[in-house]
């Protein structure tokens, strides 16, 4: 990557005086000459770098010079890192990525006693505001607190007193709204944030971790999502587990997020039983950490809970029963503290605190008269310190810490005395590291030395994790295991030799290929036997040791997803898979992973078709192994799958080989490979993979190397493959590029009988915004319909192909007839049937989505101006130039922007052929109604709801799209069984793609 000269203001107190220092950003943030190993907390003359969490860690729009001047004044004595802040970062694939600060105008620093809002709105921006990504957010919190001024740099306590914060409670059931309920979420990741991965320790312990605005927990055992914990405005950074002293399944944890606020949950039976908000930090949580208080009467009932943001503090709570009490906030002036601790000091149960700084030091703090104290710090790291965690063994405490300097340091902290003695002068260093605590009258002297430092990374170590303790005949036990993951790819489990005592790494796992750029965290399952990393791209990596050879560790099969927003989602024509496109870059594919003499049946990623150096915003199903895919640019790329993938999506989901083969055309190429420098995936065949062998055998006995573009390797699956499989073996080759728009493409729609494509772009005048028909077997454009002014949103085909529906930007609809008098053998011809103007028009509001009845009558639009309308009836057989049709139903007030809207394919016969409309809305919900045309004028009664997703089943961003399948049944069982049920798929900005079951007999 280019260099950049980093442009922030001047540091009022610069570190120290040296060389200057030329940094370069690159896609793990910023780095000096040397490998990184530079300071990255400073640079040439003094100037103030912002720290790794904010330039990869939080986005947001920059706040306007109007609302900063606004903003009212803070107390702090230094200044701090301001809130629109933002550092262009050039990711891997060269496309440049604008990570910042989410600030929402209006938090502030605050406590407040309600109760969580209802479903109605309870995310969302409200009705005629701002649309997906263009702003908006929840209410404010309350009126701010005043912070008392600290002082100097480094951590000083400052003592907040009698402030209390009362929770805001949910749901205590989840609930279940009349007969549908989600399925299984087959899309998802964590957030690409450090600390957003937390493994629950115990028996059978969760995996938590922050997608989007979300908490998930997740299964590893049963591979399934459990419950969705929605309470986030902004962006998960972080979040942990509280562990219990007795070694029992966690059942609370805490989150912090980009919406400056801590939230504290309550998990009963894998379901929410309640959430406690706290609010006071002025800027985005990035690191939390929580203990049980061990000298309270009911230990379960008092918590400890520590956090630190963007606003250079450090905020200590205490939380008991329902009531969280703000008790103290630590001060770091121009400083950050970037990773922090708690445990208890051995023998009296004190609680001590460990902040890793940007200024490369460990700052230790400990509770004296119920406030935090700074005792010492630590120093020996050479760069900003990215992780610390405690572990208690026997009487010693033992603290891990990590840096970016690619290194592990180890400190012992040991009694030393339990009264006040003179040291000798050749002592004076012995008693830097000491510090003295008052415990019930008595003085207690306490070491801190540094035990060991491991050099073993090749990059900045992001993570290190103790195995979690466990009790063996009732006496608690920790292993002494460390397990640490670094942007070198590779995770290494540490041990001391059982001789020597010396710590060596015994176990390494990691990447080997693919454009990936290491791992930002990792976790230990309960009992050491797993172990999991967090990849840079937000991809999960499971290894489990074997149980015969220990010193052996293999994949697993883990979740997977989009690690950004998902646009566009569709079946296939069998309804059994879908594919999903998304602004990640990536187009995935998702299918049911049916088992041999086994029930249980679970979604997975089974390819990556398309790896792009665009943002795909949208796809269309041509055949059952072809789509066409739209991006960030004027091309339309079409894609069909190799023969490779059919055989393993087969043994995936226990299809029949040869019944699928015997559809397909042609010569199937095995794979594809993307070239040197190229965005096109190239088809790989027998040939070339014969020709790749020679070629490799031939480089073993030269002198040279050469660049071989040939990097698939076909392999047969009977299960879900891992994150490297799907890099490199689940490409599908590029077919076809459609050449036409002048901007980028927007939507694409696919006729039902498969013959024609209809696409737009982008647009903001009428000759931009034309449709462009093509036909699919020749890829040879038919015809351009030019009447909207602004960009088409969606198109649809009816049901028998004679009309197709376009809405726009402009606010109005189109529909365009096919012409019955071309004979068959020639393209068809759409001309101007009917539309709506400024006069005729019922949407107030951009149009965003559109969809057709399934016997082809009527269509239905929904708008942002919170409306969805029904229109028709549509008569083909008319042979009028023009038509007019018009609002057939009452005006639908859903109570939220309107993103998506679907038809269900099969009508509701329990209530005499009613529609079935699936409504998804800006806020994240999805509500079912029922209509039927009614003879009265107006229309009355003519729409029923059925039913609406509960918070846990919503998604916290706008929905992106809805797609019913269909044909009746789950695709997870065989064929007949489960005619009852019908299944739709939702995704949305907030990174996920759900699967969504309805008892149609229920509605």
């Amino acid at each position: 990557a280019p260099a950049r000269r980093c442009q922030f203001p001047p540091s009022p107190r610069p570190r120290r005086a040296g060389p200057r220092v030329r940094l370069f950003v690159g896609a793990t943030g910023l780095a000096g000459p040397g490998g990184g190993r530079r300071r990255g907390s400073q640079c040439a003359r003094g100037t103030k770098i912002c720290p790794g969490p904010f330039l990869q860690l939080l986005r947001a729009p920059r706040l306007s010079e109007k609302l900063v001047r606004q903003r009212p004044t803070t107390t702090l004595s230094q200044p701090r890192l301001p809130l629109g802040c933002r550092q262009r970062v050039l990711s891997a694939s060269g496309r440049v990525c604008v990570p910042g600060t989410q600030a929402v105008p209006g938090l502030r620093s605050s406590t407040r006693e309600s109760s969580l809002p209802q479903a109605e709105g309870q995310l969302g921006w409200g009705g005629g505001g701002a649309g997906p990504g263009e702003g908006g957010g929840p209410p404010p919190p309350p009126p701010p607190a005043r912070i008392t001024p600290a002082g100097r740099r480094g951590g000083q306590a400052v003592p907040l007193r009698g402030r209390k914060c009362v929770p805001r409670f949910q749901p205590l059931t989840r609930q279940q709204h009349g007969g549908t309920h989600a399925g299984d979420v087959s899309c998802i990741l964590p957030n690409r944030v450090r600390g957003a991965l937390s493994w629950s320790p115990g028996p059978g312990g969760l995996l938590a971790f922050g997608t989007s605005c979300s908490v998930v927990l997740y299964d590893p055992q049963k591979r399934v999502v459990v419950t969705n914990l929605n309470g986030h405005a902004a962006r998960v950074n972080c979040l942990q587990w509280i562990c219990k002293q007795d070694g029992s399944p966690s059942t609370e944890l805490v989150s912090g997020g980009s919406d400056n606020q801590v939230i504290h949950w309550e998990i009963e039976n894998n379901q929410l039983l309640k959430a406690v908000h706290i609010y006071g930090h002025e800027g985005p949580v990035y690191a939390v950490h929580a203990v049980y208080q061990r000298r309270a009467p009911d230990v379960a009932s008092q918590t400890l809970i520590v956090s630190t943001a963007s606003d250079s503090t450090v905020r200590i709570w205490s939380k008991q029963g329902s009531e969280v009490t703000c008790l103290q906030t630590l001060n770091f002036g121009n400083g950050f503290a970037l990773a922090l601790c708690l445990s208890f000091l051995p023998n009296i149960d004190v609680p001590v605190l460990a902040c890793g700084d940007d200024d490369c030091k460990i700052h230790l703090f400990v509770q004296q008269n119920n406030q935090f104290q700074k005792m010492l710090f630590l120093s020996g790291h050479e760069d900003w310190i990215r992780g610390v965690e405690w572990a208690a063994f026997g009487r010693d405490l033992f603290l891990a810490s990590c840096s970016q300097d690619c290194l592990i340091r180890m400190w012992r902290l040991y009694v030393k005395s339990t009264s006040l003695e003179t040291q000798e002068d050749d002592n004076i260093k012995l008693k830097e590291n000491t510090f003295t605590v008052e415990n019930e009258s008595i003085k207690i002297t306490f070491a801190v030395t540094l035990e060991t430092v491991l050099a073993g990374h090749e990059n900045w170590v992001n993570a290190v994790h103790w195995q979690p303790s466990f009790y063996k005949d009732g006496i608690l036990q920790q292993p002494m295991r460390l397990l640490s993951a670094s942007m070198d790819k590779t995770m290494i489990l540490w041990a001391p030799d059982e001789e020597s005592g010396v710590w060596l790494e015994q176990v390494r796992v990691g990447e080997v290929g693919g454009n990936t750029l290491g791992f930002y965290d990792c976790q230990f399952n309960e009992d050491g036997s797993m172990i999991i990393a967090h990849a840079f791209h937000g991809a999960l990596h499971l290894w489990k040791q074997n149980a015969t050879n220990p010193k052996e560790w293999t994949p697993e099969i883990v979740i997977s997803g989009h690690f950004d927003g998902v646009q566009d989602l569709t079946w296939d024509p069998e309804g059994e898979f879908i594919i999903t496109v998304g602004t990640d870059q990536t187009t995935r594919l998702f299918a049911p992973w049916k088992r041999k003499d086994q029930s249980q049946v679970t979604w997975h990623e089974i390819a990556r078709p398309q790896i792009h150096g665009y943002d795909l915003k949208c796809l269309a199903m041509i055949n059952r192994f072809q789509f066409v895919s739209g991006a960030d640019e004027k091309v339309l790329r079409v894609f069909s799958a190799p023969r490779n993938f059919v055989e393993n999506f087969c043994a995936i989901t226990g299809q029949s080989l040869n019944h699928v083969l015997c559809n397909q055309d042609g010569d199937l190429p095995e794979g594809a490979t993307v070239p040197a420098l190229g965005l096109s995936n190239k088809a790989v065949f027998q040939g070339d993979m014969a020709s790749q062998h020679s070629d490799e055998e031939e480089l073993l006995n030269s002198a040279g190397f050469e660049y071989h573009q040939v990097a698939f390797q076909p392999s047969l699956l009977t299960e879900p493959p891992t994150e490297d499989h799907l890099l490199q073996n689940t490409l599908w080759p590029e077919v076809q590029k459609l050449y036409g728009h002048g901007y980028e493409i927007f939507c694409v729609a696919c006729s039902n009988s498969k013959t024609l494509l209809a696409s737009a772009c982008k647009a903001a005048k009428k000759e931009h915004a034309a449709i462009i028909l093509w036909n699919t077997a020749s890829w040879k454009q038919v015809q351009n319909l030019i009447f909207h002014s602004l960009t088409v949103t969606q198109m649809a085909f009816s049901p028998d192909d004679k009309f197709l529906l376009a809405v726009s930007r402009d606010r109005t609809w189109s529909l365009w007839k096919r012409q019955d008098t071309i004979p068959p053998e020639l393209d068809p011809i759409f001309s101007l049937f009917a539309f709506t103007n400024k006069v005729t028009a019922v949407h107030s509001r951009i149009i965003w989505s559109c969809d057709w009845s399934p016997d082809g009558k009527y269509f239905f639009t929904g708008s942002r101006d919170r409306k969805v309308v029904v229109w028709g009836e549509c008569d083909s057989s008319d042979d009028a130039i023009e038509h007019s049709i018009g609002p057939c139903s009452s005006v639908l007030d859903v109570g939220g922007a309107v993103t998506a809207v679907s038809v269900c394919p099969v009508l509701n016969l329990s209530q005499r052929n009613r529609y079935v409309v699936a409504v998804g809305l800006e806020c994240g919900k999805i509500c079912l109604y029922s209509w039927k045309k009614t003879d009265q004028v107006p229309e009355i009664n003519d729409w029923i709801r059925c039913v609406e997703t509960s918070q846990s089943q919503s998604h916290t961003l706008a929905i992106k799209k809805l797609c019913w399948k269909n044909c009746n049944g789950k695709t997870e069982q065989n064929e007949g069984e489960g005619a009852e049920w019908l299944q739709f798929a939702s995704c949305g900005e907030d990174h996920t793609v759900k699967i969504h079951r309805v008892d149609r007999c229920a509605l």
